[in-house]
């Protein structure tokens, strides 16, 4: 069963761990993404030390098939922000699931 972490468990989360108000964890978390965001677009890359580096990568356009009407199509050009976590990441979650099974 997938489960998805919102915005708003984000939030509760801060707001029980921390003790701020729901507003001032809303506005908190707010402005972290935004600075992501703001970063990622100007930057090209943002590095965050024992998570992971988010990088923003051009595709250019190519010829594209719907595998089921077999239709080729142009899929155009555009940004696609790439994910890769760190070593110390990696070594966190192998770690964990070896130590619950």
């Amino acid at each position: 069963m997938r489960t998805n972490l919102t915005k708003k468990d984000i939030i509760n989360s801060v707001y029980m761990q921390i003790g701020f108000s729901k507003k001032i964890s809303e506005n908190l978390l707010d402005d972290i993404l935004n600075i992501l965001i703001e970063n990622i677009i100007e930057n090209k890359k943002v590095k965050i030390s024992n998570f992971g580096t988010f990088t923003l990568r051009e595709k250019n356009k190519r010829l594209g098939r719907n595998p089921k009407t077999k239709e080729s199509k142009i899929i155009s050009r555009r940004k696609v922000i790439l994910f890769k976590p760190s070593k110390q990441f990696k070594n966190f979650l192998n770690n964990d699931k070896d130590e619950q099974i």
